[in-house]
């Protein structure tokens, strides 16, 4: 059983060089929340050194809030918010002869797509139309995932090393207290439940069914790079 672990990468928090070597999938900033073509550049070098599987992160052009806020646009301009950053980080990538693996929709653009399945379609259909053997990741069991598959894309069922869950699938929500999980041990912990037994544990103490095709780290959470390492050794031992 092979399971991936990706991290949000690119976004300038300078971690990058010390985490790519735990993950196996890097989610690549498109410059549009965080990022700019010099770190896409950066951050591909170093994928491709550490043979790391390198992916575009495309957000709601909203630099400020760090693309966490939710901007309402329509279906087409959600299509083309996808496209035009595809175009973008594509054309880095090919510089480098690197072909592009996945897609992962960044902070409130990934969240509306689980919730909403217009939004998950318009992402589904925009990565399809661009390239139809991209792989695109969204929360588990969420409406980017029945989308995708709807679309025919491969699709990667996503769960997360650092955050809590709610007793409907979805995160907790960031504005909430608990919605991190800051220790390491209980970070692995999460994991492995969710990779071995297929569930994972809400903030209510319910036990609830997971698929975990790809596992997620923050590269912006404050100890990223120690959850990287200490989710990478539980994977390789288990």
């Amino acid at each position: 059983m092979k399971t991936d672990i990706n991290c949000d990468l690119g976004e300038g928090i300078g971690n990058d060089e010390l985490i790519i070597p735990y993950i196996t999938s890097a989610n690549i900033a498109c410059g549009y929340h965080a990022g700019d073509i010099n770190t896409m550049k950066q951050t591909i070098e170093s994928c491709i050194k550490n043979n790391v599987a390198i992916g575009a992160h495309p957000s709601f052009y909203d630099r400020e809030n760090f693309g966490r806020t939710v901007i309402q646009l329509s279906v087409a301009d959600i299509y083309e918010l996808i496209t035009q950053q595809l175009i973008i980080f594509n054309e880095v990538a090919d510089s480098y002869d690197q072909k592009v693996n996945h897609v992962k929709p960044h902070g409130a653009l990934y969240n509306l797509a689980a919730k909403d399945p217009s939004i998950a379609k318009a992402i589904a259909k925009a990565v399809y139309d661009f390239d139809n053997t991209l792989v695109l990741y969204g929360l588990s069991g969420s409406h980017s995932i029945s989308e995708a598959n709807a679309k025919g894309l491969t699709y990667a069922n996503e769960v997360f090393a650092d955050r809590t869950y709610q007793d409907d699938g979805s995160l907790t929500p960031r504005s909430h207290a608990n919605a991190l999980i800051n220790d390491s041990g209980k970070a692995v912990q999460q994991v492995l439940q969710m990779v071995k037994e297929g569930v994972v544990t809400t903030i209510s103490g319910k036990k609830i069914a997971i698929i975990a095709d790809t596992i997620c780290i923050h590269g912006d959470h404050k100890n990223a790079v120690a959850l990287a390492k200490a989710i990478h050794k539980a994977i390789e031992q288990n």
